[in-house]
């Protein structure tokens, strides 16, 4: 059977995923990949050795690409259902005649591809933010490091997050694209439609969509946030820019955990996870991918943070409270 770009696209994703799933069984000879698995989720303060590594503001690299294809992805999606999924009318479109378009459910295309703006446009906010945070928040200290094999699977899961979750209508959205390019240069700019840009068309789909993304999109924002007053915290930690000077973290979530940063971004993929329904693998994967990756980052942070403060909290769990 002869595979699209789409089985491709997912099939892709499979790749990185195998090696952690495999490493959280537990037999003895999947100990190998429980040692690959750790190395690639050591970084900062952890990553002793300076082998096979980079700076950890290499960082900044994983947010452009996301922010750059992630943006790309939404503005061609967006086009594509504004033009394709709620064609323009001389009447006024009403907010019930939008909704009766996508009471069809999830197994209609156009309630797939406004859902499929309405995820890009969460990791939008996501990747923006975390951009921020990396130019402005963050000072990474000499010893910060990231193993180079961990610095090409970051690079990866932020190329591949925004095209997986576009990937339901990424075909017709080339195709469309590739039309609209077409049509430009046969007519010429001179000769091209008007563009017509109307505000409810634009936003009243997305309001219309069902309780799975809105539940979804208040479980991503409660991570969003919580992260974003870690980081804060954080980031307001180094008080000398580039010097190696570790503190012991208070506020919000680090009540209760050491890694509660990590424990926000697992939130994250929790509400994108749900405001997509919970049908597509490539979504789960996706969260997998990070729940495991971030776990792994999280055990060792919480063992050298009791190891380095003999006062350290004691009560604090890893990145799950009350749990692990």
């Amino acid at each position: 059977m002869e595979l699209d770009r789409v089985s491709l696209l997912r099939l892709a994703w499979t790749a990185p995923i195998v090696p952690i799933v495999l490493a959280l069984l537990p037999f003895p000879f999947l100990g190998f990949f429980r040692r690959l698995v750790k190395e690639f989720a050591v970084r900062g303060k952890l990553k002793g050795s300076t082998r096979f590594t980079v700076p950890q503001r290499y960082f900044l690299h994983f947010y452009i690409m996301a922010v750059i294809l992630t943006t790309c992805l939404l503005i061609s999606t967006w086009s594509y259902a504004y033009a394709e999924m709620t064609p323009l009318s001389s009447e006024p479109r009403s907010y019930s005649t939008i909704t009766s378009q996508l009471i069809g459910g999830s197994n209609t295309f156009s309630f797939k591809v406004w859902q499929t703006v309405f995820l890009l446009l969460l990791l939008e906010i996501q990747a923006v933010r975390r951009l921020h945070e990396t130019l402005n928040v963050f000072h990474y200290g000499p010893s910060a490091r990231l193993h180079i094999m961990g610095y090409f699977t970051g690079f990866f899961f932020y190329v591949m997050a925004p095209l997986t979750l576009a990937s339901p209508c990424i075909k017709e959205v080339v195709n469309f694209l590739r039309a609209q390019i077409a049509e430009f240069i046969v007519k010429g700019k001179d000769k091209m439609p008007d563009l017509r840009i109307d505000p409810p068309g634009l936003v009243n789909p997305l309001l219309s969509l069902g309780w799975c993304q809105w539940v979804g999109a208040a479980i991503f924002f409660l991570g969003w946030v919580h992260q974003f007053r870690c980081h804060s915290i954080l980031g307001s930690l180094r008080k000398n820019k580039g010097a190696d000077e570790y503190i012991i973290p208070y506020g919000d979530w680090f009540k209760y955990v050491s890694c509660p940063h990590f424990f926000a971004e697992i939130v994250i993929y929790v509400g994108i996870l749900v405001a997509s329904g919970g049908y597509d693998i490539t979504v789960w994967l996706l969260l997998i991918f990070v729940a495991a990756n971030l776990s792994f980052a999280a055990a060792d942070t919480h063992r050298w943070y009791k190891q380095k403060f003999e006062d350290y909290p004691r009560t604090r769990r890893a990145i799950i409270p009350f749990i692990y």
